[in-house]
């Protein structure tokens, strides 16, 4: 039986696509760029916030103003980080059946490190005991480096983990890490996607989720 669970954040535990959607907006709209839908920045998101607006500005890196609208999001996003956002239907109920179960939980994000940990404690506390973003002293996801740092503080070797995530880049992740992946079909990437990548497992629901995880018992 694996002991640990690591799951992504955004589009796995939490909803936070509006929220991203204004903040990507309202820095294009300081440098009046045009703005960019819903649908593409579901697209964008999942590789963290430098591909995110490489994505989103004009000619990415290259425009002059790229840094400034960087900036511009990471101010506005963290004063609008929680107007819409919210646990995906069901989550909290299954963090609580898992913790009950003897499993202890992450979080690893290509979120900026500052915003994984805020909007982890605020809406899992007790349950997801380690909460690790972006910064400057790991690589992000793809690279194993977050999953390798949460299992250290999580008192767990790698063996023990189980990797959840709803991306292309989750189970890359995973597979860097060498530990299973299960994808969940509810967040930015749909089920049809999942399954062209190579995903071997996909949960609909969190009640698969459940089950899934809680297989080996």
């Amino acid at each position: 039986m694996r002991k640990a669970i690591l799951f992504d954040m955004d589009g796995t535990l939490l909803n936070t696509l509006e929220d991203l959607y204004y903040s990507t907006n309202a820095a294009l709209a300081a440098y009046g760029f045009p703005k960019r839908t819903i649908e593409e920045v579901r697209q964008f998101v999942g590789n963290g916030l430098r591909n995110l607006m490489r994505q989103a500005v004009p000619d990415g890196e290259e425009n002059s103003h790229f840094e400034d609208c960087m900036k511009t999001f990471k101010e506005h996003y963290g004063v609008h980080l929680d107007d819409h956002t919210g646990p995906y239907p069901g989550i909290l109920k299954m963090l609580q059946i898992l913790a009950e179960k003897g499993y202890v939980m992450g979080v690893v994000s290509n979120k900026p490190d500052f915003a994984v940990k805020d909007l982890a404690k605020r809406y899992f506390g007790e349950h997801i005991l380690v909460a690790i973003g972006e910064s400057e002293k790991v690589r992000r996801k793809p690279a194993p480096d977050t999953v390798e740092q949460a299992a250290r503080a999580l008192g767990v070797s790698m063996e023990d983990c189980i990797y959840v995530g709803d991306s292309e880049v989750d189970l890359e992740t995973a597979k860097n890490c060498r530990i299973p992946c299960v994808s969940v079909s509810w967040g930015f990437r749909e089920r049809e996607l999942l399954e062209k990548l190579g995903a071997k497992e996909i949960a609909d629901t969190t009640e698969e989720l459940v089950k899934i995880l809680t297989r080996e018992e």
